[in-house]
């Protein structure tokens, strides 16, 4: 039926994730539901924190304001081409992004017609995007963020929906879908996890803003039995006997393993709220490989098991590399990654997760695109986790006791959880990025011993 229907699968056979057959996709239901965004408006109103401090790191950036003019391209060029002009679009995404959340928390009208008329401009304009193999990487950083600042919109009466489906579908999706499919024509191991990572949200957002159930199981598929290095057990190739999953760009450098984590945070979240469970899928694994990345981010030791990858092209140059042990870390170095991640493991499941706390309480409240310096790293995460992730604990989740290490970073058992209540072209390695009850959402967390850890601004590339 895929095949019938064009859609590139290689070798792999699809399967329908389970929960997801039959069931109609629900909007919004990217990374925000009816229910996230009523639950950010109301808790604002009521001036209950973190989320009023994660508020007003959203209206401090200045693309959350309704004055924002967009400015856009016909064609698009990342990595190469005449302008390298990709920064205007990653610009004019987020100020739409930020404009329509903060609209939906304060209900001015002004940031929605903000946000319509931003994604209103590209839709009308954009027609190809080009360059080197960054392209792939514009592709998909940018198509699973334009779907997600247009899910916010969709039945604004000014919101030409129509177009904006055509927009996902012939200029992001093709470049994502065929990446996961041929991968630039580059053997299956060239690419880092974060190139497969940016498609999967591509082609999943994709699927799911464009009611395309094919693809969204297309998306599910390569997660969880892809043949390149960011599905999820190539992503994290190792479970070690403390719990924590290695994660395979700890060999490369910190600002790429932080990027990965929040790319596959951003793919199981979405997931998530169409009732398909990668959060839950392999006894947790993303939960070990995450904590993993928290505990060595913030100092800790971790193991690292030597690997040697494979590059170059099919049919042409040849070569490997090889990584054998974790990189060097700058505990300052933060993305807005972390409250997405530990309020889904802590707060819905029920899970202890003290790395991931601690993360989440260093980092917040959390900013967005612009408040991580001007480069493109600084925009690969939409952010503003602190408002739009904070959360009480689920009715009915599991208490889990902890693990043997004391840090509930093993032991995790969490079959189908429950499911939600409705070559040198690499990417930018930028490091720009409750304990105590969340106590971080004044941008100074409490940890371990009195220890004040200050949230500290990202890094440009």
């Amino acid at each position: 039926m895929l095949k019938a229907a064009g859609i590139g699968i290689g070798a792999t056979a699809l399967a329908t994730p389970a929960g997801a057959a039959g069931a109609p996709l629900v909007h919004p239901g990217l990374l925000h539901t009816r229910a996230d965004l009523d639950r950010m408006a109301a808790k604002v109103k009521a001036g209950a924190r973190p989320y009023t401090a994660g508020f007003s790191k959203l209206t401090a950036n200045r693309h959350a304001q309704s004055g924002w003019r967009a400015n856009p391209q016909a064609v698009v060029y990342r990595g190469s081409g005449a302008p390298e002009n990709y920064a205007t679009l990653y610009n004019d995404i987020h100020a739409a992004y930020q404009n329509a959340l903060r609209y939906h928390v304060s209900g001015e009208e002004a940031h929605a017609d903000t946000a319509v008329a931003i994604l209103n401009a590209w839709s009308g304009k954009l027609t190809k995007l080009e360059g080197s193999a960054d392209r792939f990487l514009a592709a998909g950083l940018y198509g699973y963020q334009f779907a997600n600042a247009a899910e916010l919109v969709r039945g604004h009466g000014d919101f030409d929906l129509g177009r904006a489906r055509e927009l996902i579908l012939n200029v992001f999706h093709p470049l994502s879908d065929d990446f996961l499919t041929r991968h630039n024509g580059a053997v299956i191991t060239n690419y880092w996890p974060n190139w497969d990572l940016t498609a999967i949200a591509c082609v999943l957002a994709t699927g799911i803003f464009c009611d395309d159930r094919g693809i969204v199981e297309r998306a599910v598929e390569y997660f969880k039995h892809g043949d390149g290095m960011g599905s999820v057990r190539h992503a994290i190739p190792v479970v070690h006997e403390d719990g924590l999953g290695e994660w395979v760009e700890a060999g490369r450098d910190q600002g790429h393993a932080l990027l990965g984590v929040g790319l596959m945070g951003t793919v199981c979240e979405m997931a998530w709220n169409q009732g398909i469970d990668l959060y839950g899928y392999d006894d947790s694994r993303f939960f070990k490989g995450a904590q993993y990345v928290a505990k060595w981010s913030l100092g800790g030791d971790v193991p690292y098991t030597a690997n040697t990858r494979k590059k170059g092209a099919i049919g042409g140059w040849s070569g490997s590399e090889t990584a054998s042990g974790v990189e060097g870390v700058d505990p300052g170095m933060t993305r807005p990654i972390w409250a997405m991640i530990a309020n889904h493991y802590t707060k819905r499941r029920g899970l202890p997760a003290s790395y991931l706390t601690r993360a989440a309480a260093k980092a917040a409240p959390e900013g967005g695109g612009g408040d991580y310096g001007p480069n493109s790293g600084g925009f690969d995460q939409l952010g503003f986790g602190t408002l739009a992730f904070s959360r009480e604990r689920r009715a009915g989740a599991p208490s889990v006791g902890p693990s043997r290490d004391g840090e509930g970073s093993g032991g995790v058992r969490a079959q189908a959880s429950a499911g939600p209540a409705a070559a040198g072209d690499d990417l930018a390695a930028t490091g720009s990025g409750d304990v105590v009850g969340w106590a971080a959402a004044a941008g100074v967390s409490a940890v371990a011993g009195g220890l004040l850890m200050l949230r500290r601004r990202g890094r440009a590339e």
